[in-house]
C-alpha cells in the first residue's frame, strides 16, 4: 500500500522541507552554501556574542530548525530522517555563526550525533574556534538516574535552548552560556507515551507499531522501546504515571518552582495535551510545586507518531529570568519568552 503521506519523492523529503521553510519565512534562516543542510540565523554571525549550534535527524520539527532564532540557537544542521547530520555540515554551521566569542554545541544524547559533533568540535578547534558541549539527557526511562550520562535527549531540551539562548543574548561568555545550558539540562526530566508507530519516508513502512487500544510508556522519539506496553489508559492516569516517574527522579519537592512542557509527538491533538496538562497541574499543586510557566504544543515530534510527553524543569532565580527573556522562532507554535 502507498504511504499515507503528502510528499513528492521519499528521497527529497528533507531538502524539500527545508525549501518550504525558507520560502515561508524569508530572511529568518539562510543556507551556509547553496543546497546545504547547514542553516543559520539570517543575521549570523553576531559579533561579540557566544553562538549556539544544534542539529540532529530530520523528522522532529520544530526541533531542530525551529529552534534557531533570537534568544535561541544561532544555527543548525539536519540529517536524513532520524539520522545524524554530517560533521562537515556541523563544521560549516560552526564557522558561519562564530562571532569571536566561541560556540556552544547543544543537542540530544544520541551516539551518531555525539560522534559527528565531537569530530566537528575537534576541527573547529584547529580553526581557532572554542567549542563547549551540553547534551540533552532528560528522558527518565532510558537509563537509571545514576547513569544520567546514558539518557536520551527528548522534548525537554527545549529548556536548554531557551535558557542558554537567553544567556547568550545577555552577553555572557562561553563558560557562562555553557553553565546556563548545563543547569537547564540537569534540572529537566521528561517521559513520553506512544499510541502508534511512525513511517520513515525512505523505508516506506512503519518502523514499529503499537496495537490498537494499547500504549507504550517511555517510548523514545525514534521508536526506542519503552518500559511498559499495556492497555490505553485515561489522560489522568497517563499524567499520573508520568509524574510518578519524573518527580522523584531529580527530585522535585514541595516549595519548588517549575516550568512544564506538554509536547505532542506529531499526531496528538491540542485538546488532548490540555487535558494532560490539567491533571499534571493538579498533581503538582497537590505536591506543593508551583508552575511558573507552561508550554503546550509541538516542540519535538516524531513524524506522525501519536503520543505525548511531559517535561518538567526545576527553576532557580537565574533560570527563571532567562526562561522569561524574549525569544522567537516562527516554527514554534507560540512565543517562547517575553
Amino acid at each position: 500500500m502507498p504511504m499515507r503521506k503528502i510528499i513528492n519523492d521519499p528521497s527529497l523529503v528533507e531538502d524539500q522541507t527545508i525549501d518550504g521553510i525558507l520560502a515561508a519565512f524569508p530572511g529568518h534562516l539562510k543556507r551556509v552554501n547553496p543546497n546545504s543542510r547547514a542553516l543559520v540565523r539570517g543575521d549570523a554571525p553576531i559579533q561579540g556574542k557566544v553562538a549556539i549550534a544544534t542539529g540532529g535527524g530530520s523528522g522532529h520539527i520544530p526541533l531542530f530548525l525551529g529552534y534557531v532564532g533570537p534568544g535561541l540557537a544561532t544555527g543548525c544542521s539536519v540529517g536524513n530522517v532520524f539520522s545524524s547530520p554530517s560533521s562537515d555540515d556541523m563544521l560549516e554551521v560552526t564557522k558561519a555563526i562564530d562571532g569571536g566569542e566561541g560556540v556552544l554545541y547543544l543537542y540530544g544524547n544520541y551516539s551518531g550525533d555525539t560522534m559527528n559533533f565531537d569530530m566537528s568540535s575537534e576541527m573547529a578547534d584547529m580553526d581557532g574556534i572554542s567549542v563547549k558541549t551540553s547534551l540533552g539527557r532528560d528522558d527518565v526511562t532510558s537509563a537509571p538516574n545514576e547513569e544520567m550520562e546514558r539518557r536520551r535527549g527528548v522534548a525537554g531540551i527545549f529548556f536548554g535552548f531557551k535558557i542558554a539562548g537567553a544567556a547568550a543574548e545577555e552577553g555572557r561568555d562561553l563558560d557562562g552560556v555553557h553553565a546556563a545550558a548545563e543547569a537547564a539540562v540537569f534540572n529537566t526530566r521528561s517521559m513520553g507515551v506512544a499510541l502508534s508507530g511512525t513511517t520513515i519516508p525512505a523505508a516506506g513502512e512503519p518502523g514499529f507499531t503499537v496495537d490498537e487500544g494499547k500504549m507504550e510508556m517511555g517510548m523514545g522519539i525514534h521508536g526506542e522501546r519503552g518500559v511498559e506496553l499495556g492497555p490505553l489508559l485515561t489522560a489522568d492516569e497517563i499524567a499520573g504515571q508520568m509524574l510518578d516517574r519524573i518527580l522523584p527522579d531529580l527530585p522535585f519537592s514541595s516549595g519548588d518552582s517549575a516550568a512544564v512542557l506538554v509536547n505532542s509527538l506529531g499526531a496528538t491533538a491540542p485538546e488532548e495535551l490540555y487535558i494532560l496538562y490539567n491533571k499534571a497541574s493538579q498533581i503538582l499543586g497537590d505536591r506543593g510545586i508551583s508552575v511558573h510557566k507552561a508550554f503546550i504544543g509541538e516542540y519535538a515530534t516524531s513524524m506522525e507518531m501519536s503520543g505525548a510527553s511531559i517535561s518538567l524543569c526545576k527553576l532557580d532565580d537565574d533560570m527563571t529570568k532567562l526562561l522569561d527573556a524574549p525569544a522567537y522562532s516562527p516554527l514554534l507554535l507560540q512565543q517562547v519568552g517575553g
